[in-house]
This record gives C-alpha cells, structure tokens and sequence, in this order.
C-alpha cells in the first residue's frame, strides 16, 4: 500500500463524525438517570430493588456483550452490526421514554444495554479500518475518545435542559433521531469489514464470557454498597470461575473469540491494564465530585452539571497534546506523562476539606481530566493498533471491557474505602444529643446526615451537618492519597513494561498476526522510546 492509500480523505473524516455521534448518546445514556431518576420515580414509583435495576440494566447489559459483539463484528461485519445496534437502540429508546411501569423501564434499559454494546466495538473498529495512516488514526481515536468523555458531561446537562420543559422520557427520545441520521449516512460514509476467514461463532464463549463479566462487576457493585460478604464474594468467584472456563475455550476453541496471543505481547496487556486503572481513578471519584458539588456545597443538579463542564472542555487539549508530541518522544513517555498529571491533580484533592469552594475542586479535576484524556486517547489507539485488522473488533471490546471493569472497581474499592471512613469519622464527633436511630441514619450516607439534619434543632442540625462535611471531606482525602499512588505507580509501570518490550521486542512477541500489524505501525508503542 502506498503512503497516498493510506492517507484517509475527506468522507473518512465525514465518517468519523458519524461515528462520534451514537458514541455520545452511548455515554450519555449512562450519565442521564442521575437528573431523570427524581422524576421517573415520582412517576412509576419503583421499588428500592427496582430503581437499583433501572440504574445498572444498562451498564451491566453493555459491558457483559461488549465482547460478544466485538466478536461478531468481525464476522459478519461491522457496518452490519453497527446499523443493527442503531435500529435497537432507537427502538428500546421510545420503549424506555413512553414506559408506564418499573418493569417496562428496566426491559428497555437492559434493551438499550445490548444495543449500545454494539456501538463501540463496532465505532472502534471501523476508524482502525478507515484511518491506516498512525498519526491520522491517533486523532481519530482522540476525537472518538473525547465523544465518550463528552456524553457523559453533557449527558446531565442536556437531561436538565429537557426536565425544565418536558416529561422524563424525553432524555430517552434525543437518541432517535441521531440513530436514524447514522442509519441513513452509515451506509454512504462507512465501509464494511470483515474477518475474511471467520470460522464459526463460539456461542458457548459468548455466554461464558456474559456470565463472567456480569458477575464479577455485580459482585463488585454489591461490595460498594453492602460491603464484603458472601453474597458479594459469590458472585465474584461465579465470574472468575466462568471466566477461566472462557479463557480454557478460547485456547483450545477452533475458531476463538478471543486471540489469546495478543495477551502474551505487554504491547496488547500493559495498556489494556493501564486503561482500567485511568477509569478506576476518574470513575471512582466522580463518586464523591458529585456528593460534594450537591450535598456539601448545596448545587442543583443542573448547576453542578453545569460547573462539571471545564473537566470536559480541557480533555481535547490533554488529547491533543498527546497525540502531537507521541512521534516525538514516543507513546509510553506521553503516557507516563499523563499519568503524572493526573497524579498531581489528585495530589490537589488530598488538600480539599469543606470549606474548599468550587473553583478549587473544579480546578483539580480539570488537571486530572488533561491527564486522563491524554493517556484514553493514546492507550486506545494502542490497544487497537496491536491487533491484526481481523481482530479490531475484539480488541476493541477487550478495551471497553477493560474501562468498564476499571470504573466498577473504582466505585467499589474507593467508594468501600470512603465509606469506612466516613463511619468511623461521624460516630466519633457526632453531636451527643442524637438518638441511635438519628445517629444511623447520619452514618449511613452523606445524604442521610443532611436529611437528618433537617429534621433537628438549629444547633444540633449545624453540628451534624459540620461533622458530616468534615467527614465526608476526609473520605476524599484518603481516595485522593490512593488515586495519587495508583496513578504514580502506573505511570511507572508502563514507562517500565512497554519501554523493555521494545528494547527486547523477541521477548514476549505474539505468535499471530498482532506481532506483523505492531511492526507495520511504525511501533506503535515505542519507536523513539
């Protein structure tokens, strides 16, 4: 291939374009229940189990298929499954908005889970199709990264917005006609692709690998709610348990779903590794941005979205910065290099306490989120240039996959930490004058102690809420200090790993077609490293 084939034109940046837009209603989907849910609940009155289902039908749908349709894309083509995903996802969205009961409304969401896992997988893998050019591809997996990251800000915004004006289904109804604009232009502007020598689909690999991922990320969610216990711990074992079972498949499978060869390279491991722990950092502290923004410094929902902004408006420039300087000083340089910003933007939050203002939270999470972008961007375009073309579309659901585990891990462990430590902090120094009932309700949430408070005298009331915001402050310091040292740590694992992969590139080389794609895109780990 000549260098003027590889150079993508305008329909492919045309293309792109069209591919950012279900990525964004994707994230968005995510972020939006937070300003619906008051709405939704006075409307179906939902039970408490119910409302949880509501909530975690979608993400839990998502990212159990995320490989499964990643895998079938290959097969049968991505195009096909990314305009079949489109039709679905438009369809459950007019089922969601126009739900009359809590059952219809976790149908539709769980519907909207399994469309969505269509959509990035398949996104993901067309741009490794359409952009073959590095450094053009680098800026189209920037720009995708930063519609992600845009979905899940404006998601709250928009959803707001809409609240003002209209019933709670309309932030359900804004997906379709986005999915009949990709239906009508993905055919024109997308090519199709396909693995051609796919073999047969592993339908027993597809369904270990839902009942492993489902169960490892419920058990985890049922950790950072209840706390370790064996329910929780069951189903983690249910999940690692069915994962060995996959992975077992998957080495003796004729037609894997999975090249497991691609995880004997640290080009295709390391950054799948340091992808989940960039979303653990930045997922699990959205946890507490959220709480502290509404309940310390007393923000709507609306408004706190709104101040959430400046994170987003910075992560094109942490993208951008990465994806110039990477042919320069190579890409595990300018990942460790993101890391380390974001490190220093947690570095920050051990400082925050309750009388921090906005500004200085904002400021914060605004270095961390230059960081962030600039390590997603590079990472993801490292995972997807280590993988032969006929395997673009798993590699892509490996990395999804690997984010997804890495925010569910990031709620669980930081928010398991956290709440320890707000118990402990309010059962110390909590106004005496409170019964044990009022004192169980303050030290269950941050939520309840301003609840709670409510109902008491002035004095005591104050007392509580200033105890409260104290502890919860603490809370973030200690998920700050453990953001700083995961974030530093991994900075030096990738600086470590990927730099002595190339070094010694007979090493660890995959025996498959990754190793050829690694060599054919001009290293695109470490040429200069």
């Amino acid at each position: 291939m000549t260098e003027e084939d590889k150079t993508a034109g305008v329909r492919e940046w045309i293309g792109l374009a069209v591919l950012v837009l279900p990525c964004v209603l994707a994230s968005m989907d995510m972020s939006v229940m937070f300003v619906a849910l008051p709405s939704l609940t006075a409307d179906l009155k939902p039970s408490s189990s119910e409302l949880l289902w509501i909530m975690d039908a979608y993400g839990f749908l998502l990212a159990g298929l995320l490989i499964t349709m990643g895998t079938l894309g290959d097969r049968i083509g991505r195009r096909r499954v990314l305009l079949a995903g489109a039709v679905a996802f438009g369809a459950a969205s007019v089922l969601a908005a126009y739900s009359t009961s809590s059952e219809t409304l976790i149908a539709a969401r769980a519907l909207l889970g399994i469309a969505g896992s269509t959509l990035a997988p398949s996104t993901l893998s067309l741009i490794r199709n359409m952009f073959h050019d590095a450094r053009q591809r680098a800026t189209a997996v920037g720009v995708w990264t930063a519609g992600f990251a845009g979905g899940a800000v404006f998601g709250p915004i928009i959803g707001g917005l809409l609240l003002e004006h209209f019933w709670w289904g309309s932030v359900f109804l804004i997906n379709v006609p986005v999915m009949i604009l990709l239906l009508i232009l993905g055919p024109l502007l997308l090519p199709e692709y396909r693995d051609p020598r796919p073999g047969r689909f592993d339908l027993l690999g597809a369904a270990l690998s839902l009942v492993a991922v489902l169960s490892v990320i419920y058990g985890i969610k049922q950790v950072a709610e209840h706390g370790f216990g064996w329910i929780s711990l069951a189903y983690c074992a249910a999940g690692l348990a069915a994962g060995a079972a996959f992975l077992r498949r998957q080495r003796v499978a004729a037609n894997p779903m999975i090249d497991l060869a691609l995880f004997r390279t640290r080009r295709f491991n390391a950054p799948l590794l340091i992808d989940a722990l960039a979303t653990f950092g930045l997922v699990g502290f959205s946890l507490f941005n959220w709480q502290f923004m509404q309940l310390v410094l007393g923000m709507g929902p609306l408004e706190s979205a709104l101040w959430s902004l400046p994170t987003f408006l910075v992560m094109p420039l942490g993208i951008a910065l990465a994806t110039a300087i990477a042919p320069r000083i190579g890409k595990p340089n300018v990942i460790a290099a993101g890391l380390l910003v974001a490190a220093a933007g947690y570095a920050m939050l051990t400082l925050i306490h309750a009388g921090s203002g906005i500004v200085y939270l904002v400021s914060a999470m605004t270095v961390v989120a230059i960081g962030i972008g600039a390590v997603s961007a590079v990472v993801t375009d490292v995972i997807l240039s280590a993988a032969p073309p006929e395997r673009a579309g798993a590699a892509s659901a490996m990395a999804e996959t690997s984010a997804e585990f890495g925010g569910a891990l990031g709620i669980a462990i930081l928010g398991s930490i956290g709440t320890a430590i707000y118990r402990s902090e309010l059962a110390a120094k909590a106004p005496d004058t409170l019964t044990p009932k009022e004192l169980e309700a303050a030290r269950d949430t941050l939520g309840g102690a301003v609840d709670t408070a409510a109902t008491l005298p002035k004095g005591t009331a104050e007392a509580l809420r200033n105890v409260a915001y104290d502890a919860f402050a603490q809370e973030m310091r200690i998920a700050s200090v453990v953001s700083v040292v995961l974030m530093a740590g991994a900075a030096i694992l990738i600086a470590t790993l990927l730099r002595t992969a190339h070094t010694r590139p007979g090493s660890d080389a995959p025996e498959s077609a990754a190793e050829h794609n690694g060599r054919d895109h001009e290293g695109d780990l470490a040429s200069t490293a």
